[in-house]
């Protein structure tokens, strides 16, 4: 079907969202006929303003409107611990499990020679230099378990390996109620080895 330009136009940019197709993008453009007038107003104010007012956190490097994150600013955290993340998508995972209380440090993406993606790359002399200036005690890093995660959280491990701080890392294993043979490899092997002993 032949649409009006503008609402040609609207599902062309629905369709660079990532996981949206076609259908999708129609079906969406289309639902946008029947929003009241002051929703789509704020819906493109709040898209204007993710250009013009989102920017990355002076100390952290998450999402922020100010200087400094939510997060950065409330000093009632654990300033001992300090959490590494790979993008800021992954603070509010872990925020909503509600027990982690430290700071956080994102990287913005994964040393992977293959994709030409260096340690210089992902600016981790500036994880460093806040890790010594902030004196912090325990470095915990929660990337996902892939042979780029691996080799960055070694990486880190390496820069950090002379001082008093403690580099852990998430564990990564085969989830509850999952049929072992359903598991992937890497996964497994994961699983393997970060085995805990059974509590008597």
């Amino acid at each position: 079907m032949h649409y009006p330009s503008t609402i040609q136009n609207l599902i062309e940019c629905l369709k660079k969202l990532p996981g949206i197709g076609e259908k999708t993008a129609e079906r969406y453009a289309l639902a946008f006929l029947d929003l009241d007038q002051d929703v789509i107003d704020l819906f493109s104010k709040s898209i204007a303003d993710t250009k013009t007012k989102i920017k990355r956190c002076s100390r952290c490097n998450n999402l922020t409107e100010d200087d400094l994150c939510d997060i950065c600013k409330n000093e009632n955290r654990d300033k001992n611990l300090l959490c590494v993340v790979e993008d800021p998508k992954s603070i509010p995972l872990l925020e909503r499990i509600g027990t982690y209380n430290g700071y956080y440090h994102v990287i913005n993406g994964l040393i992977s020679p293959l994709d030409g993606i260096n340690p210089e790359d992902i600016n981790l002399d500036r994880l460093i230099n806040r890790i010594k200036e902030e004196n912090i005690k325990e470095v915990i890093i929660a990337v996902k378990p892939s042979i780029e995660g691996e080799t960055t959280s070694l990486y880190i491990s390496k820069l950090l390996k002379d001082t008093d701080v403690i580099v852990t890392k998430i564990a990564h294993g085969v989830p509850l109620g999952t049929e072992i043979d359903y598991v992937d490899s890497l996964t497994l092997e994961l699983a393997l080895e970060n085995r805990k002993k059974v509590d008597e």
